[in-house]
C-alpha cells in the first residue's frame, strides 16, 4: 500500500490547515523504548512536544525504588527525558548511566535522581518538571498519573495476573487489563495538551502495559474524543510473547476498541518494510512474528489503516525515528 494513494488524510480531523506554519503540536502517549523512538523523532522537528508517560511499571530498578521508597516508578519517565534532551548533553549521559556493581547494580543515576527529587519534594510530577530544566529538554514530560496506580489482567484462558511485569512474562495472550485504583486522574495539564494538539500519538510500544494503562485513566479517553487533533495509533513492528502473541495489526486495534470503545483512534500506521530472514528465524525462535495487515481494505471499524517503511534493523527490529514522524507528519495532514 503506497503513499501515493491519497488516502493517508481522508477520515482524519480536519485541524490541520494552518498547522504547517506553525511549531506542530504534538502529544505522544505510551512508555517504554518506543515511546523513546519516537520522541527523539519529534525533538528535531518541534518543541512544542508532550510525552504522557505510564507509571505501572514495578520491575527492575524502578519497581526496587517504588517498593524500598515509596514513589512512582520512575525509568519510563526518565527515558523519555534522554529522548528529548540534545543527543550530546553530558546530563543525558549521566541519567542513562547504570551502575554494573555494589549495592547500587541495576539503578541507573536518573532513576536515582528523580526518587530523591521527589522524597525533597514530596511531589512526583514536579520532580520530573525539575529534571527537565537540568536536562533543558526540548518539550514536556508528563506522567500519565501521579497515583499510585497497579496494573491487573485477566488472560484469555480467564487466568488472573497482577502487576505490569507478571503481565508481560505471562505464557498466555492478555484479554483485558485494568488499573486500581480505577478512579485515578489523568494530570489537568496533560488533558490541556491534548486538547490543544495537532496530532496525538499512541504508541509505539507494548499493547498492555504501555498504551492502554494511559488510555484508562480518568479523563484521558473523554480528551482524545473531544479534540481537534488527529489522534494516531502506532503498531509495534513485532508482535511480543506474553502479551500478543500471533497478534495482526487488525488484533492490536480490537484490543484497543475492547478497553477504549470506538471513535477514540483515528487512523493507525503499520510498518511494511521487509524484515531479513535470518532475524525472522531468530524471533520465531523467541515466539515474535511481524505485526501485519492482513485486511483487504484501508478502513477497519472506523480507522483509517496505512501502511508505511518505519522500521530499521541493527541487530534488531526497530521503528526508525526519523521515518516514523515523517510518516505520521503526513498522516495528520500537516505539511512538512
Amino acid at each position: 500500500m503506497g503513499y501515493g494513494t491519497g488516502m493517508l488524510t481522508v477520515g482524519l480531523k480536519e485541524n490541520m490547515s494552518s498547522a504547517g506554519a506553525r511549531d506542530l503540536r504534538v502529544v505522544a502517549i505510551g512508555g517504554g523504548t518506543g515511546l523513546s523512538t519516537l520522541l527523539r523523532g519529534f525533538r528535531k522537528r518541534t518543541s512544542h512536544t508532550t510525552a504522557v508517560v505510564t507509571v505501572t511499571d514495578d520491575g527492575g530498578s524502578s519497581g526496587r525504588l517504588r517498593e524500598e521508597l515509596g514513589v512512582l516508578p520512575p525509568g519510563d519517565v526518565r527515558n523519555c527525558l534522554v529522548a528529548l534532551a540534545d543527543d550530546e548533553s553530558l546530563m543525558g549521559a549521566l541519567f542513562s548511566h547504570r551502575f554494573t556493581t555494589g549495592s547500587l547494580e541495576g539503578h541507573s543515576l536518573g532513576n536515582l535522581f528523580l526518587a530523591a527529587l521527589t522524597q525533597i519534594l514530596g511531589d512526583f510530577d514536579k520532580a520530573v518538571r525539575e529534571s527537565s530544566k537540568v536536562l533543558a529538554i526540548r518539550g514536556t514530560v508528563l506522567p500519565s498519573t501521579t497515583h499510585d496506580v497497579r496494573l491487573h489482567s485477566h488472560l484469555q484462558d480467564g487466568t488472573y495476573v497482577q502487576g505490569e511485569t507478571s503481565i508481560s512474562a505471562s505464557a498466555g495472550a492478555v484479554s483485558r487489563v485494568w488499573l486500581e485504583p480505577a478512579d485515578c486522574r489523568a494530570l489537568p495539564l496533560a488533558l490541556e495538551r491534548i486538547a490543544e494538539a495537532d496530532v496525538v500519538v499512541l504508541g509505539p510500544g507494548s499493547l498492555y502495559t504501555s498504551v492502554i494503562p494511559n488510555l484508562l485513566v480518568g479523563g484521558v479517553r473523554e480528551a482524545l474524543v473531544n479534540s481537534s487533533a488527529s489522534v494516531i495509533y502506532v503498531a509495534n513492528v513485532m508482535t511480543q510473547p506474553g502479551e500478543t502473541p500471533g497478534y495482526s495489526a487488525g488484533d492490536h486495534l480490537d484490543a484497543l476498541i475492547r478497553h477504549v470503545g470506538e471513535g477514540v483512534v483515528d487512523a493507525m500506521l503499520v510498518n511494511s518494510s521487509p524484515i531479513p530472514s535470518d532475524l525472522l528465524h531468530r524471533y520465531a525462535d523467541l515466539g515474535a512474528e511481524p505485526v501485519l495487515w492482513l485486511g483487504t481494505g484501508t478502513d477497519y471499524r472506523g480507522v483509517r489503516i496505512v501502511e508505511g517503511p518505519i522500521s530499521e534493523v541493527d541487530g534488531q527490529v526497530r521503528h526508525n525515528p526519523d521515518e516514523l514522524v515523517a510518516w505520521v507528519v503526513r498522516m495528520g495532514g500537516v505539511a512538512g
